[in-house]
């Protein structure tokens, strides 16, 4: 600056600020240097702080088909001197600034750069940052419900809840039984939720009937058709039989599962004659040790192990050889300790 500072503490920022089709001005990059004097100076010190800001400001149109650049200084939350690329130089906004704007329009190689600086600050800055920026898409998440529980035929709020979407151009209308309403609809606008993406709340003031269907329509550049999130108007009684039929069918369900678990436990190896079965036979002793030996050749192919104490038969000769062959001799062998 031509008009020399009082050295107290100076803070100089500097920002880029991208105008986006929807008309919302981001912030995409602040550089900011800090210049303070050390803390215990600054206890004791008593004198005026001054605060000097340098803002660059970009903004686009239609992507980059016409670009503005702004140079603007500020001086205490005060703007003083602006340079416009609409303009071609800079402009004293209060009398404060009129020797820095004469000053700066006489530096010609500087005024040239700043009149350069829509190609080589702005569109270069747009070609970095449009891909996490201008092409950057998070759909929205969308719920109804009233902001009261009343019943029907009482005034009610209908809220239809947009959040977490980018960008912030959305239209959000309502809709009741197919026909839009758009006498009582209140909206919020648009919100920052602080981690690039945006809420609203958009409100309809009714007196919901029985039976009538509100329908929130959603249209964002992040999903290719509208979405829609109904909410139903249902009396007390309606509302307490549709609760227990869902708890009825639920109980239902749990009964299905217990019945379906018991039983194919119970039938479990009671098919082919496989180990389980050997095994409830001899203790169950409803059969011969020799009718299990021929159920067993006749039908099944697969190992089993007796239990430590079987039935054994009375006349041991009757254990065909083939059981012997596949090595089921423990009955024979109980029979023998115990003779």
């Amino acid at each position: 600056l031509s008009a020399p500072l009082d050295p107290g503490p100076v803070l100089f920022s500097s920002m880029v600020c991208l105008k986006l089709p929807g008309g919302s001005c981001m912030a995409a990059l602040t550089v900011t240097l800090m210049v303070l004097s050390s803390p215990l100076a600054l206890a004791g010190d008593t004198r005026p702080r001054f605060l000097e800001q340098a803002k660059c400001e970009c903004h686009f149109f239609n992507g980059t088909e016409r670009v503005r650049f702004l140079q603007r200084h500020i001086s205490n939350q005060e703007e003083n001197v602006r340079f416009d690329s609409d303009v071609g130089e800079f402009r004293a906004v209060t009398e404060l600034g009129r020797p820095d704007a004469e000053y700066w329009n006489g530096q010609k190689d500087y005024l040239e750069q700043r009149r350069a600086a829509v190609d080589t600050y702005c569109r270069h800055n747009y070609r970095i940052v449009e891909s996490f920026t201008v092409q950057r898409r998070v759909q929205p998440k969308v719920t109804v419900y009233p902001a009261k529980t009343q019943p029907l035929q009482h005034h009610n709020l209908l809220v239809c809840s947009v959040n977490g979407f980018y960008p912030g151009s959305i239209e959000v209308r309502w809709f009741r039984n197919g026909q839009e309403e758009k006498a009582g609809v209140v909206s919020t606008g648009l919100i920052q939720n602080g981690d690039w993406t945006f809420q609203t709340l958009v409100m309809l003031e009714t007196v919901p009937g029985s039976g009538e269907v509100y329908t929130c329509q959603v249209e964002h550049p992040s999903v290719t058709s509208p979405l829609t999130v109904q909410w139903r108007a249902r009396s007390e009684s309606a509302q307490s039989k549709m609760l227990s039929g869902v708890g009825g069918f639920v109980l239902g369900l749990l009964f299905l599962g217990a019945g379906l678990f018991i039983y194919f436990r119970n039938q479990k190896g009671e098919g082919p004659l496989g180990a389980g079965s050997l095994h409830r036979l001899f203790w169950r002793r409803n059969y011969g040790f020799a009718e299990v030996s021929s159920q067993y050749m006749s039908g099944l192919e697969q190992s089993f192990s007796f239990p430590k104490r079987l039935q054994c038969p009375a006349n041991p000769e009757i254990i065909s050889a083939w059981l012997l062959r596949q090595g089921i001799i423990a009955c024979g062998l109980q029979r023998q300790e115990e003779g």
